[in-house]
């Protein structure tokens, strides 16, 4: 959100204000330079001070979520070389954890259905732990299973439910494609939600 100070108006009223044939002396130069830094100072003061309410706010309406990130797919051509990565801490395993994919597809998209593969690794874990998974984007009838907006169609779809992390650490997630199609089409952004379980 932008700032902008407004101009001081004249005030034809006051009888305070210099006329115009009466030049401003040095020192009521710099009372006038001292004002308008002060007011600039107060409007980032302010600036800085709704930003932190912004976050505040967006962290108490998500309490449980430790990360949602989606990142885009370049061209909305997903190519199997292209392992969208996310680093996840966990400080707390001793609690259960839902574990979600974010796909973002357009109507251009040519399949009800995607299959993906998901690589853990990092934290205690000795070896990556890789799993296949199918994701639903359609009905057998060929009607979108996602929200739409406009052409756009977005997932949010689970493959971890009351899931237990191994120990606390910084564990990374892989994602890629998993189609016969390299490039795969009209695939706009791949994300990674991790959120505590209730």
């Amino acid at each position: 959100m932008n700032y902008a100070e407004q101009a001081s108006g004249s005030n034809s009223g006051s009888n305070n204000l210099p006329c115009a044939s009466k030049p401003i002396k040095g020192n009521a130069s710099r009372r006038t330079f001292g004002m308008t830094s002060g007011r600039s100072d107060l409007f980032k003061c302010i600036a800085f001070l709704l930003v932190l309410v912004t976050l505040c706010i967006s962290s108490c309406s998500d309490p449980d979520r430790v990360i949602d990130d989606n990142k885009p797919i370049a061209n909305q051509n997903w190519g199997y070389g292209n392992k969208i990565r996310f680093d996840v801490q966990i400080d707390d395993p001793s609690v259960a954890y839902n574990l979600y994919i974010n796909m973002r597809v357009t109507a251009n998209y040519r399949y009800s259905n995607m299959f993906v593969l998901i690589t853990q690794s990092g934290g205690s874990m000795k070896k990556a732990d890789l799993a296949r998974y199918e994701l639903k984007l359609a009905s057998p009838t060929g009607e979108w299973l996602g929200q739409g907006s406009g052409s756009m169609y977005s997932y949010q779809i689970p493959f971890h439910k009351n899931y237990r992390f191994p120990a606390k650490g910084r564990y990374r997630f892989e994602i890629e494609q998993n189609m016969r199609d390299n490039p795969l089409r009209a695939v706009s952004n791949v994300g990674l939600r991790v959120e505590k379980s209730r």
